[in-house]
């Protein structure tokens, strides 16, 4: 059998370390964690699920900047290594497409993907209730929004870092008014970022594996692979004591992603450290991005964690699609293209 490879550009410089030689599961921890604590910069008490791209030679972010004064907004960071930050104390600067001004009422949970030669970023707004924002930079100095693209309710979108057959891919969760289901991942397509349609089902919250059983969400855009798409996801167990965010994985069919090939029936990470388990919202672990490089089949990952800090965890391409075929578990109907 040929050996798994990413179909994407080789990142040499993304951050790595080793394995442990204690770690028995496919994803470990980096270990100076987190990378971003508390207090981060002047007006902002924590950062938290953020994305993170390479650009230039270097990394650039785009950060969910909890104000002091609670509203979530997203600023811009730069970093040399992709683990020391800094950041611009003024939030992002928003302008619609004839240069005036168009900031959202609040921002949060940014994912931050290149397809072609933009960069879009998608989080979550306001538009009468919880919605996907969505704006596009070439430079990371003009930061263009576009029409959200779709009406409320709806969480953690996620464009696939290129088109298929000619359109935008987007992942997208659903939801009621309030914080919790729907609970599935859903796939969209445009042409043009304008119209969407195509509307599939990808993943269902996973009936009988307990640490997803309330809702999942898209995480870092997906990997592409001579298997399929790599996804990492979160995972959301209700228990007596709150809500408990894991991470999980999948592999999606290349041409046709609301198919799900594997599916790890177990989370790779869930919230054992002090910085997952106690924060502003305990028990969290929520992924925001990758850098991976294709020459090495390494993957860095960025996660949320409990609300108040960035954490950093690796694997390799080989390991964790080697991890989630071992484990594989059909759930529902996610192996359908999901059109009912």
């Amino acid at each position: 059998m040929d050996k798994v490879r990413m179909l994407a550009e080789s990142q040499p410089n993304i951050p790595w370390q080793e394995k442990p030689a204690n770690e028995a599961g496919p994803v470990w921890r980096y270990s100076e964690n987190p990378i971003i604590g508390r207090n981060p910069l002047k007006g902002v008490a924590r950062i938290f699920n953020s994305a993170v791209v390479p650009y230039e030679g270097k990394f650039i972010g785009v950060f969910r900047g909890e104000q002091k004064n609670g509203v979530p907004h997203l600023y811009l960071g730069h970093s040399e290594d992709g683990i020391h930050w800094t950041y611009n104390e003024e939030k992002i600067p928003f302008v619609n497409e004839k240069g005036e001004p168009y900031m959202p009422r609040y921002a949060y949970d940014p994912r931050l993907i290149k397809v072609e030669d933009t960069y879009y970023i998608i989080w979550c707004t306001d538009f009468y209730g919880a919605a996907l924002g969505l704006a596009k930079t070439t430079d990371f100095r003009t930061f263009v929004r576009l029409d959200n693209p779709f009406l409320p309710f709806n969480r953690n979108g996620v464009f696939f870092p290129r088109k298929i057959n000619g359109n935008f891919m987007l992942l997208s969760r659903p939801s009621d008014s309030g914080h919790t289901p729907f609970g599935d991942i859903f796939l969209s397509e445009s042409p043009d970022l304008v119209y969407w349609g195509k509307h599939k089902h990808v993943m269902t919250k996973g009936n009988g594996q307990w640490w997803q059983t309330l809702k999942i969400g898209g995480g870092a855009a997906p990997i592409e692979t001579t298997e399929g798409w790599l996804l990492f996801y979160h995972g959301v167990a209700g228990t007596c004591n709150g809500y408990v965010y894991s991470m999980g994985a999948a592999i999606l069919d290349a041409e046709n992603p609301s198919i799900v090939k594997y599916r790890s029936e177990n989370f790779i990470l869930t919230p054992e450290e002090w910085y997952e388990e106690r924060g502003f919202v305990a028990n969290v672990v929520f992924p925001c991005a990758t850098l991976h490089d294709a020459e090495t089949g390494r993957i860095a990952i960025y996660y949320g964690a409990a609300d108040s800090y960035v954490g950093l965890a690796f694997t390799t391409l080989d390991e964790i699609v080697r991890y989630i075929k071992e484990h594989n578990v059909k759930i529902g109907d996610d192996d359908t293209i999901g059109i009912i």
